[in-house]
């Protein structure tokens, strides 16, 4: 990430910043990877470790399916409608080991009423369908169809989106979200062969400094529970902060494809890295103009990794029967590729329209008992001629 800032901050970090009446501004330093990572300085009314109550906390969160055979896996998530009333509720994991969780989110709620902290994962929310804003302590931040909102553990949020559909891809990760390594220089700006830049990614553009007394929840995740915090001012009570740690939007309409004479392969398509898995986004592209080429994918083992794939827009051409809005699960130890009769017929096509978010994992995924109901169970078997 890069330097930004909002509002008003000191000259010095770890100086005195003085309300109007005297009292000090509470700063409060929120660092990653404990104080080798990236960083920001927060500096709040408040102190914002003054609490009000702590309820009862709630179990949260997902189980494993234990005894799932290896196959090819199709989930027909396409039909969802709506997965729950609120962001939470609705927010129903199908994929995960201990690196990563993969989610589906259609709330019939557009706006939440209370906060939200991730105080175990950076959040990776893909806005299949809808439009709003994320709000947070760093700002307010427009998100629309199409937008990666990456949110770092401990950002305390909420979002609020306008009537109409809503379909989110929720990704959550146990460690750092980031820019590819191989696209950053030295000293961390994108280089020219980066798919995307800094002018790409959008950060909070409007602090909120909210004085409002009363009663604030907020939901905090952790080891399997919602921890509920009650505050007795608003969580949006800063006026001012500077740093590289904070929430941002990149649209995959952004994503520069990486292209060539023959078939590139998927970490062309790298977006994000985290540890032990990858986000990347197939968009539209000219296919390879070799004259002898062939667009559709080769046949290839993943010998050390799970492939996800979320299907967005588009047609497949190396697909068939999957529709907008489901998975497939291609894991390590057996061999995937175009279903039969579509690599011939990809033979002389000039460009493909599709939208995609992919997944890889470096660990095997386990299924969970949310996402039974959607298995293809004819999938294994759709390579057949």
């Amino acid at each position: 990430m890069f330097y930004h800032k909002l509002g008003s901050i000191p000259h010095k970090r770890h100086t005195q910043f003085r309300q109007h009446d005297g009292s000090l501004y509470k700063e409060e330093l929120v660092s990653s990877e404990g104080f080798s990572g990236i960083y920001s300085n927060l500096y709040h009314i408040n102190p914002p470790t003054r609490i009000k109550a702590v309820n009862a906390p709630v179990q949260y969160g997902p189980k494993r399916i234990q005894d799932y055979a290896l196959r090819q896996t199709h989930l027909n998530t396409s039909q969802v409608e709506t997965t729950g009333e609120d962001y939470l509720s609705a927010r129903k994991v199908l994929l995960m080991n201990n690196d990563c969780a993969i989610s589906i989110c259609s709330p019939s709620k557009r706006k939440m009423d209370y906060f939200y902290k991730n105080a175990e994962g950076d959040e990776v929310i893909y806005i299949h369908d809808g439009k709003g804003k994320l709000i947070s302590q760093f700002g307010s931040l427009e998100i629309a169809q199409g937008d990666y909102v990456v949110i770092p553990r401990t950002v305390i949020y909420k979002l609020e989106f306008e009537e109409g559909p809503l379909r989110l891809l929720v990704i959550e990760a146990a460690s750092p979200v980031e820019t590819v390594k191989r696209y950053r220089s030295q000293l961390g700006q994108l280089l020219e062969h980066s798919p995307y830049c800094e002018r790409d990614i959008r950060p909070p553009y409007e602090l909120i400094t909210d004085t409002t007394k009363g009663d604030f929840l907020v939901k905090i995740k952790k080891q399997g529970f919602l921890h509920q915090y009650v505050y007795d001012y608003s969580p949006l009570d800063l006026v001012g902060w500077d740093g590289f740690l904070w929430p941002y939007a990149f649209s995959i309409h952004d994503f520069e494809p990486i292209t060539g004479r023959i078939h590139q392969p998927p970490p062309v398509h790298q977006t994000f890295q985290a540890h032990n898995f990858v986000i990347c986004s197939f968009v539209p592209r000219l296919f390879d103009y070799h004259p002898l080429s062939i667009p559709a994918p080769y046949n290839h083992s993943n010998i050390d990794s799970d492939e996800v794939l979320y299907y967005a827009e588009g047609n497949f051409m190396s697909r068939r029967g999957i529709e907008r809005g489901s998975f497939t699960l291609h894991p390590g130890g057996l061999p995937h590729g175009p279903h039969p009769g579509t690599v011939e017929k990809s033979i002389g096509t000039k460009e493909t329209h599709e939208l995609a978010v992919m997944i890889d994992t470096f660990h095997p995924l386990w299924l969970t008992t949310d996402a039974l109901e959607f298995i293809d169970h004819n999938y294994p078997m759709s390579w057949t001629e």
